[in-house]
């Protein structure tokens, strides 16, 4: 449900609707301010409401349902863009694409130093690397944990990028968060909702992967449970999902591009997209990102090594700074003529 604020709408009139809200139906009240008007978004079962009572209140302009259930981060609420801010870095609405890049996981001091000093250079935003490693094999690399944390932002300080990294577990959050600024919640993790929620109350941008099975309106629907925390600072991931057929398999998976409208279409949320997971292809690259960018996409998030080949995770996917220079650079040149249109 969705209760619209005439424009000249008092703070007082705001905290009244909210009281009368909380005091007689028992829901929390969500505030999106807009330029001009401010919505509050009802969050719980709204079976009891009377919308023609509320429509009445003073400084209501009106109220009535949304049916979606992602109501909080759908378009049909909020219309306007959310600009999410980060250290400087602007991601979202009309802002140029925004390019986050670094290893899958972090190696070594050198290593994601290294790594920083490159992709900065080649013209990245934000710097990722993995902690705490979600691998397949109990025998594989499991990541450096708050070691490589610690790693991570001495490089982000040192470069002047902001950072991101996974957060696996709810007993991670607090670790995770001291250390970066932009919480991720990976594919595995996305239905994970006590994780999002946690995450989402640390108050910092949250980035969340979709989940290789997931339909659109979950993805949506899981980024709502992070809104219903009060944290609307949410980045949304498009990062492949799973192919189907009993033919060969030419990729890791299926990078759905399509989603890319379609989410902008639905939310106000910025959308960005993983070539490096969606492909399992460093040599397809290339190619899915420029395809990212033409479709709309706020952004990039690519797997980047000096040395890919003896990379410790995810060596074929990732690429060397080189190339995500001539990525970048390509990239832009894509937004720039999108611009114009």
């Amino acid at each position: 449900m969705a209760i619209v604020m005439k424009p000249g709408a008092s703070e007082e009139d705001i905290k009244r609707v909210i009281r009368f809200v909380e005091e007689n139906y028992g829901l929390r009240v969500d505030v999106s301010r807009g330029e001009f008007q401010t919505l509050l978004g009802l969050i719980g079962d709204e079976d009891r409401v009377d919308f023609d009572r509320l429509a009445l209140l003073p400084g209501v302009e009106k109220a009535y349902r949304i049916t979606s259930p992602y109501r909080l981060v759908s378009r049909s609420f909020f219309p306007e863009d959310r600009v999410i801010e980060v250290k400087g870095v602007k991601i979202g609405g009309g802002n140029r694409p925004v390019f986050i890049a670094g290893p899958c996981a972090i190696e070594s001091r050198e290593q994601i130093f290294k790594i920083a000093r490159e992709v900065k250079e080649a013209g990245a935003d934000i710097l990722r690397g993995g902690a705490f490693k979600p691998r397949t094999s109990v025998h594989s690399f499991q990541g450096l944990g708050e070691e490589g944390l610690e790693h991570l932002a001495r490089a982000g300080e040192e470069f002047g990028m902001p950072t991101v990294s996974e957060v696996r577990s709810e007993k991670h959050v607090e670790m995770v968060a001291k250390y970066v600024d932009i919480l991720q919640i990976g594919a595995r993790n996305m239905y994970n909702q006590d994780l999002i929620e946690e995450a989402a109350r640390q108050k910092k941008p949250i980035l969340i992967k979709r989940n290789f099975g997931a339909s659109i309106e979950e993805f949506l629907s899981f980024a709502e449970r992070a809104a219903a925390q009060g944290n609307k600072d949410i980045i949304l991931c498009e990062r492949g999902i799973i192919p189907v057929g009993r033919g060969r398999q030419f990729t890791r998976y299926i990078l759905d591009l399509s989603a890319v409208p379609i989410i902008r279409g639905e939310t106000y949320l910025p959308i960005i997209v993983d070539p490096s997971h969606g492909t399992g292809r460093r040599d397809l690259i290339y190619s899915m990102s420029k395809a990212a960018i033409a479709a709309g996409a706020h952004g990039l998030m690519i797997e980047v090594h000096y040395n890919p080949n003896e990379a410790l995770s995810d060596g074929p996917q990732m690429i060397t700074p080189s190339e995500l220079k001539r990525i970048i650079d390509v990239c832009k040149r894509i937004y720039m003529l999108n611009s114009e249109d």
